[in-house]
Parts: structure tokens; C-alpha cells; sequence
């Protein structure tokens, strides 16, 4: 899996390529971890690029959401594939996380 970085404004981007899944999470879990520890965490993940989510992906995100909200903060999900969205829709998860359709809003949904 690919991952890029990048800052809009105050909002740290990571977008996501490929599978994400038990043997790409460390990466993952590494930046937001990193991400997270400062005060507001604002951060957006782009999922357009992912084709396929575990379930161990889905606690790592969880973990980000929660770290991120203890930072008077929160993190936004963004551009999900159908199967990827299906997967949030099964789990439920799709009520607990701010998703929105593009990057841009969920970048500016922080204003």
C-alpha cells in the first residue's frame, strides 16, 4: 500500500493506495500516532485509492478517530469506493466516522 502525506491548512491528509489490511496497519498506525499528538488533531484520510479493508484496518482508523477526539479534534473520512463504503455500512462504522464524498470536503468541514 501506498501512502502520501500532506497538509491542507491545519488539516494533516493522508491518502491511502492499494489494500489496506493487517500487513499495511503499523504504517498507518504509526502516523497517527504521530498525527495525534498535538492539540487539535485535524485529520482527513482519503480513501479513494483503497480497493479492499480488513477488519484490522477498520479498528486502526477507530484507534486515529479516538486519539484524534482526545486532541479536541477529529478525523474525517473521505472519496470511499463502493466496497470500501460497504464494509463501513456492514460494520455500522459508517454512523461513528464524518464521511464525506470528496478530500475538499472533508478538509473544509473542520472550518
Amino acid at each position: 500500500m501506498e501512502q502520501k502525506v500532506r497538509f491542507e491548512g491545519d488539516v494533516a491528509v493522508l491518502a491511502l493506495h492499494g489494500r489496506f489490511d493487517s500487513y499495511q496497519t503499523g504504517q498507518v498506525r504509526a502516523w497517527l500516532e504521530e498525527a495525534t499528538a498535538a492539540s487539535p488533531a485535524r485529520l482527513a484520510v482519503n480513501l479513494a485509492g483503497v480497493t479492499f479493508i480488513d477488519s484490522t484496518a477498520l479498528a486502526t482508523l477507530v484507534m486515529g478517530m479516538k486519539r484524534a477526539r482526545q486532541q479536541a479534534g477529529d478525523l474525517h473520512l473521505c472519496a470511499l469506493q463502493q466496497p470500501v463504503r460497504m464494509v463501513f455500512e456492514l460494520t455500522r462504522l459508517d454512523k461513528a466516522f464524518a464521511i464525506f464524498a470528496d478530500e475538499q470536503a472533508a478538509v473544509q468541514a473542520f472550518d
